[in-house]
């Protein structure tokens, strides 16, 4: 609809009923060009979920608008593709690209629960890597997606059963996506969630190093965003008594203001000082330990 990104049929398919579904596993060839024609990728068979963020937006969007044999080609707007990051070293930043996609196959996603504990770590993992690729484009939502994908996988129930050093690889899996979730939920500025998702790992792992600095960040930014509102609060406060008694003297607003911005900053510092403390003893208590 904003003409970044068009989809022209070359070859036509079985038609909308063979279309995908989001959630499918779908198996494209394809190939990607620059502008300039110059080839960067080309995939005689390319198998990914449908609606998952398993590949770049051009592509995962498009498909879903395929049927089965349909052979299209595909103008992207950098926006759909790698974005200001690009992909280094053959697609630069803001490069627009142009794929030339067949959708060969449509079926069904596995069935988490008949999983073994090997293709569970591999797909958890696939999801918490792409994750991983998306925080490093600073495309947080994206990352926050994938990684509650692969937080789904490792928490999904099963009927197999599963090693104990699998079991142990499986929670390293969890504890890894609930630490970055918490990292991209904190650049999104998501504090509760973030909280929570630190408090998750702590849970399980009451020493881990990286939990405890971001929970401490988080507290951090929480009460950051206290004192601004009492801060702001007490400003409107002052300003309303100063009407009530009509007096608008420059003069005895100064110091109220600052005053309140005092005793704000000293609470401020005051009580991060206790966080920072707390979370710094839990390091040093979990290192002993």
């Amino acid at each position: 609809g904003n003409g970044l990104l068009k989809k022209k049929v070359l070859t036509p398919g079985k038609g909308p009923e063979s279309r995908p579904r989001k959630g499918q596993d779908v198996t494209v060839r394809l190939k990607t060009s620059l502008e300039d024609a110059s080839v960067v990728e080309d995939w005689v068979s390319l198998t990914f979920t449908l609606g998952d963020g398993d590949v770049i937006q051009a592509l995962d969007l498009c498909v879903q608008l395929m049927g089965i044999e349909e052979t299209v080609l595909i103008d992207a707007n950098s926006k759909y593709c790698y974005g200001t990051q690009g992909r280094i070293p053959n697609i630069l930043p803001n490069a627009n690209l142009l794929l030339e996609v067949t959708l060969l196959d449509v079926h069904d996603g596995p069935d988490l629960e008949l999983l073994t504990g090997q293709e569970k770590l591999a797909l958890a993992n696939q999801k918490r890597e792409r994750g991983n690729f998306y925080y490093q484009q600073a495309d947080y939502v994206f990352a926050i997606n994938s990684y509650d994908i692969a937080l789904k996988i490792v928490n999904s129930s099963s009927k197999v059963d599963f090693t104990p050093d699998e079991e142990n690889e499986l929670l390293d899996v969890k504890m890894k996506c609930l630490n970055n979730l918490a990292a991209s939920q904190l650049k999104l500025d998501h504090f509760e969630a973030a909280l929570k998702s630190c408090n998750m790992v702590l849970e399980q792992q009451p020493e881990n190093i990286k939990a405890l600095f971001r929970k401490g960040k988080t507290i951090h930014a929480e009460l950051s965003k206290l004192v601004k509102k009492h801060a702001d609060q007490k400003i409107v406060e002052t300003a309303m008594y100063r009407k009530m008694l009509g007096n608008v003297s420059t003069s005895t607003n100064k110091p109220a203001h600052e005053s309140s911005l005092s005793i704000s900053w000293k609470w401020l510092f005051g009580a991060t000082a206790i966080a920072i403390g707390g979370v710094a003893l839990s390091v040093v208590i979990a290192a002993r330990n």
